[in-house]
């Protein structure tokens, strides 16, 4: 049976979008199962108010979107800082009624890509409703869906990154160990090889 590996996820998170081909790409390799947990960050707490925030916290701020686009280029996506901290919540419930019809990916994919070019507003419907057709999903179904076991589904998965440990994103947790970061993919795989889960090549090279 295959070791579970939890992947938490934000959309609003750059590096969770850098994160998120690589550790699916895991798969291929070791004999894991991904399990994207929705998580939600709470900007304002962390660095404050756009209109608040001292000189240190837009430095930094500044210097993390730097950091995220050096990783960005390497890999030809684009990612721009958002004009104001965005509520995730109604994406991350789109994330995981996608995940119950095995569209995640695809979804995700989109999500990310849309709202780092600047083009998609997380938090409009009709932007979301889009998307969740594009990748074969029915609106009107996910509407239901986030009007009742939604939020439910978000709570529980909170609940969940609280017994984790988990502060931030991405975070990927490996028998019980948290590894945080899209730069850590290394790392995590180095525990994946410790715990012999590597898939085993054939003697034509192939897995």
């Amino acid at each position: 049976m295959s070791e579970e590996l939890k992947f938490y996820y934000d959309y609003k998170s750059p590096f969770t979008y850098l994160a998120l081909r690589p550790a699916i790409e895991l798969e291929a390799t070791y004999d894991v199962h991904l399990r994207f947990i929705p998580y939600e960050l709470d900007i304002r707490a962390v660095y404050g108010d756009l209109e608040q925030r001292s000189a240190r916290e837009r430095f930094k701020v500044r210097y993390l979107y730097a950091d995220a686009r050096r990783f960005a280029n390497q890999r030809g996506l684009i990612i721009r800082a958002p004009h104001r901290i965005f509520d995730s919540r109604r994406a991350l419930i789109g994330g995981l009624y996608a995940d119950q019809h095995q569209r995640f990916c695809d979804y995700s994919f989109r999500i990310f890509e849309g709202f780092f070019k600047r083009e998609l507003d997380l938090e409009d419907d009709y932007s979301l409703s889009r998307i969740l057709t594009e990748v074969g999903l029915d609106p009107d179904a996910f509407r239901r869906f986030a009007a009742n076991e939604g939020e439910a589904a978000l709570r529980r998965a909170t609940e969940e990154s609280d017994r984790d440990g988990v502060f931030g994103v991405p975070t990927f947790v490996v028998a019980g160990e948290l590894f945080w970061g899209n730069d850590r993919i290394q790392w995590v795989m180095k525990k994946l090889d410790s715990l012999g889960l590597r898939k085993q090549l054939n003697g034509e090279g192939n897995l």
